[in-house]
């Protein structure tokens, strides 16, 4: 048996070329990817280890399970598996969060990743593989979006009554553009529509839905934005599940009404849209209002304004009617002649009162002149009494003590005032008066006393001219007499 063994290994290798492993897999990959129909292939599978990178590469694997008809050497619990890659291009525009074990249709190209020295799909498209996968992808997207709070009612705006504009984002050889022109037609004749044409299925479809929905927002006086389609299946209606066109939605300046599908069928940009209808029909109803409906109810407003300036004009006309019976319209003469007198009267009286006023202000002036004139320094200079006053500092002299001998004076008389010497100087003893004693608190010698002329005031204004006028300069500073 060993004498076997040697005599294969010794038998001559039949000469070929020698490849490294890198040139092997360098023409593996030539071959693999020279093949026109591997550069295009759809694969069903089962997603498993799906890893979502932060470059934005998704990496993950497809597998199914083989069966004894496919591999006749396999087993029934045999898996066959490809690794996949998905760009970051492709991979954000995936309108779900894939999952393991989600099963899906992978669409993209084969090719050979040299370094490992295996072959990979390098995926751009990722579709659920039937109604439960595209359920779940729905689903998955509606919890994201409604997280962000991009269905909130707040963010819901109301629609204008009576629209300027209205732009439908639709095909234009859509059924629903016809139903939607019908409608509008019959409802509302005058309504000013824009076309705004786009796909409305396929895969080209979401990124035209967008560019349309923004360039309606760009037209001039568009109130109001119809996005549109008609019945089909869930596969059909997919391009707007798509998250791009929600958030075009969403994102929208001006209200957009979504008229998608029939009544069952629910998008996630119905949940975005400021009003969902169940048709595009409905939509136009909702959007435009019916002309017919709007004449009645002006009819009805019409009657109503009338019957209500019938009512309020009667009611003017009876007051009117109840003012004329009255004597101050039926006789005004006699109301302004009654007032004429009543005006005179309170004028009489106010002319009266006015005279009593200035009487008692007149008696009331001459009582304090005179009182002035009793306490005016002039009139006791008029009396025979005169002031004394120091030069030059003009200071009132009371006491003999306050001068020196040989001392000039002033002495202010009621007519004039005369420069004087003092000669001597006699003490006259004590001649205060007993108002001027209980001032400073020094009790009298005898309850009877006399008086001097100097003790009856004190002066201390300036000079006076001697003009002799009853009661000029009564206003100076002076001490009023004892």
């Amino acid at each position: 048996m060993q004498g076997g063994r040697n005599e294969r290994m010794s038998q001559t290798v039949p000469q070929a070329e020698v490849l490294t492993v890198s040139e092997l897999t360098a023409r593996l990959k030539r071959l693999i990817e020279g093949e026109p129909w591997l550069q295009s292939v759809l694969v069903r599978g089962e997603i498993s280890n799906f890893k979502l990178y932060p470059s934005g590469h998704a990496y993950f694997t497809l597998k199914d399970r083989a069966t004894e008809g496919d591999r006749p050497y396999s087993t029934r619990d045999e898996t066959t598996q490809i690794k996949c890659v998905m760009f970051r291009r492709w991979a954000e525009k995936l309108p779900y969060h894939p999952q393991n074990g989600m099963q899906v249709i992978a669409g993209g190209a084969v090719g050979v990743y040299e370094r490992d020295g295996t072959y990979q799909l390098y995926a751009e498209v990722l579709q659920p593989d039937g109604l439960g996968g595209l359920h779940q992808a729905f689903e998955d997207l509606k919890k994201k979006l409604a997280a962000e709070g991009l269905f909130a009612e707040a963010r819901k705006r109301p629609l204008p009554f009576l629209p300027r504009r209205v732009a439908v984002v639709t095909s234009p050889a859509a059924a629903a553009l016809r139903d939607i022109v019908k409608v509008t037609t019959k409802r509302f004749p005058q309504a000013w529509v824009t076309i705004v044409p786009t796909q409305v299925q396929g895969s080209q479809a979401p990124a035209d839905i967008v560019r349309a929905i923004r360039l309606a927002n760009r037209l001039e006086s568009v109130d109001v934005i119809i996005l549109a389609r008609g019945g089909g299946s869930i596969e059909e209606l997919w391009a707007f599940n798509d998250e791009a066109v929600a958030r075009a939605v969403g994102d929208s300046p001006v209200p957009v009404v979504t008229g998608i599908g029939h009544e069952t069928d629910t998008t996630i940009a119905d949940f975005c849209a400021d009003r969902r209808a169940a048709t595009p029909s409905n939509a136009a109803e909702i959007v435009f209002p019916d002309r017919r409906e709007l004449d009645s109810r002006l009819r009805i407003l019409r009657s109503h304004l009338r019957s209500g300036l019938r009512s309020h004009l009667e009611a003017k006309r009876r007051v009117l009617e109840r003012l004329s019976q009255r004597s101050v319209l039926r006789r005004p003469q006699d109301r302004l002649d009654r007032a004429r007198e009543d005006v005179a009267r309170r004028l009489r009286q106010l002319l009266q009162s006015s005279r009593h006023v200035l009487d008692f202000k007149r008696a009331d002036r001459d009582h304090v002149v005179a009182r002035l004139d009793a306490l005016s320094p002039l009139a006791t200079l008029a009396r025979g009494y005169s002031i004394c006053r120091t030069l030059p500092d003009g200071r009132v002299v009371r006491n003999v003590g306050e001068l020196t001998r040989d001392e000039r004076v002033e002495v202010i008389l009621f007519r004039g005032e005369a420069i004087c010497r003092v000669e001597d100087l006699r003490d006259g003893g004590d001649r205060e008066t007993k108002g001027t004693r209980e001032a400073r608190g020094v009790p009298g010698p005898h309850p009877i006393e006399t008086t001097a002329p100097y003790d009856l005031f004190s002066y201390s204004g300036p000079a006076r001219s001697g003009t002799g006028r009853k009661g000029e300069d009564a206003e100076d500073n002076e001490e009023e007499p004892r």
